[in-house]
């Protein structure tokens, strides 16, 4: 796939499917983005506008404000919408932000946080580990696509 089609689709199926694009044993399954049932419900300009501005930070008050909740309804809808809570939610796409930038860019791990809304190079890496089972470097090599 890869040599017919490119790197980006080869990572895209390779995720895709649950299988990394190169097989060395041992290696956390990267799935790209779970289809979530939010593309209905009425939190959908709000998570558009998350998606926009991962590097910002988000407050649980500061949303439910922007949604015209209370927080408690917001926390329950956000969870009915997305199936995860708020911060789960919002890492979890920090992190595939963060994923397709070591794909497609040589910045460095500290300029990836940072435009992810993850702090530092350190608590990037912290939650890569956590979340992925490998780390950013390691990553980068196996995914990151040509040119």
């Amino acid at each position: 796939m890869r040599r017919d089609f490119g790197g980006a689709l080869a990572n895209q199926v390779a995720r895709r499917l649950v299988i990394p694009p190169h097989r060395d044993g041992g290696q956390s399954q990267f799935v790209e983005r779970p289809v979530h049932a939010h593309a209905r419900h009425g939190l959908s300009p709000l998570l558009d506008q998350l998606q926009r501005t991962l590097e910002r930070t988000h407050t649980i008050p500061d949303l439910a404000r922007r949604a015209h909740m209370s927080e408690r309804t917001f926390i329950r809808q956000f969870k009915a919408a997305t199936g995860s809570p708020p911060g789960q939610w919002l890492t979890a796409q920090r992190l595939q932000a963060a994923r397709d930038l070591l794909e497609r860019s040589d910045l460095p791990m500290d300029a990836i946080a940072g435009r992810c809304g993850l702090g530092t190079a350190t608590t990037f890496r912290h939650h890569f580990g956590k979340w992925l089972g490998t780390s950013p470097a390691t990553y980068r090599r196996r995914f990151r696509l040509p040119g």
